[in-house]
């Protein structure tokens, strides 16, 4: 892997500005409404939440890509070993380049990145959870730890010294930034039922099936009743008390950064509503926001920015 990391390193990469042009597009294809939020920030902060989800959908590339049959637990140490040389400040592929840049712009931890391939190593191996604990613990290594790599891009706010912003002052939105990538990874998983169980995965809790007597079968059968409408009602619950905890660490973010945080917390909570007019069924219907309902919800994203 190094002697590959050596020769790739070698030859030409492209620009700083191209590469983020790449992370752009890879952004825009595949996160239509996470992009739609970004767009609302300032230029260095847009382009930097796209170098790091390019490098987030690369590694989830990993293990649910066209290639993922050949990737293997060598394959995410080898992807390890890409990383360290990213944090050492040597971009080894086009879009590196832009990350490396970002690393170097807006300082961040390690480990968040570590603990994301980490989550892609649970689906090398794991097709089920049998509780809620062992799923939030996959959570936060696929998504909670984006918000951990966000905070530093996105900023905090700088409160005058008053007695009544005094508790504000010390926050640090960390509970909460992870508590949005807990919400949106629960809500894709509530979304993607159908298209996990058509690659033998499933991904809620086996208790909670055996909870409302959903059996294994009647999901790979696509049944949808009483007992998986209730089911769903149920997560669909769970994962919105996590977008309200995620709500209360928006306040603490820089000005410009709590608009588009808004926009991105409102308009992806709202395909959990697509997933109840849909009648709970997620096997045959996708659950989307259309573009025109998205962009009357940024008006009022914009008014809790300036209130909240």
């Amino acid at each position: 892997m190094l002697q590959l990391s050596k020769s790739l390193h070698m030859r030409k990469l492209v620009s700083q500005s191209d590469s983020y042009e790449i992370c752009r597009q890879i952004t825009a294809k595949y996160a239509k409404t996470f992009y739609l939020g970004t767009l609302l920030m300032p230029e260095q902060k847009r382009r930097a939440i796209w170098a790091i989800y390019a490098w987030c959908r690369r590694t989830d590339e990993l293990v649910d890509g066209p290639q993922s049959t050949l990737t293997t637990p060598e394959t995410l140490d080898q992807w390890e070993q890409h990383l360290e040389s990213l944090f050492a400040g040597q971009p080894i592929d086009n879009p590196d380049v832009a990350l490396v840049d970002t690393l170097q712009r807006f300082p961040m931890d390690i480990e968040p990145f570590r603990d994301m391939i980490a989550g892609q190593r649970m689906d090398l191996y794991r097709r089920r959870y049998e509780n809620f604990s062992e799923l939030y613990l996959y959570c936060y290594r696929v998504a909670g730890t984006v918000g951990l790599m966000s905070c530093a891009v996105l900023g905090l706010n700088s409160y005058s010294q008053t007695p009544w912003s005094q508790p504000l002052d010390t926050k640090n939105p960390t509970e909460e930034a992870i508590a949005l990538g807990i919400a949106c990874q629960l809500t894709n998983i509530l979304r993607d039922v159908g298209e996990d169980a058509r690659r033998g995965r499933i991904y809620l809790p086996l208790e909670e099936l055996a909870l409302f007597n959903y059996k294994e079968t009647d999901l790979f059968n696509n049944v949808v009743d009483s007992r998986w409408r209730e089911l769903m009602r149920f997560q669909i619950q769970r994962a919105r008390k996590y977008y309200v905890q995620a709500e209360r660490g928006i306040t603490a973010l820089s000005g410009d950064s709590r608009w588009p945080v808004w926009a991105a917390l409102m308009l992806y909570q709202r395909i959990l509503d697509a997933i109840e007019s849909n009648d709970y069924d997620v096997f045959s219907k996708r659950a989307f926001v259309p573009k025109p309902k998205k962009l009357l919800y940024l008006p009022v994203a914009w008014l809790r920015a300036q209130v909240l």
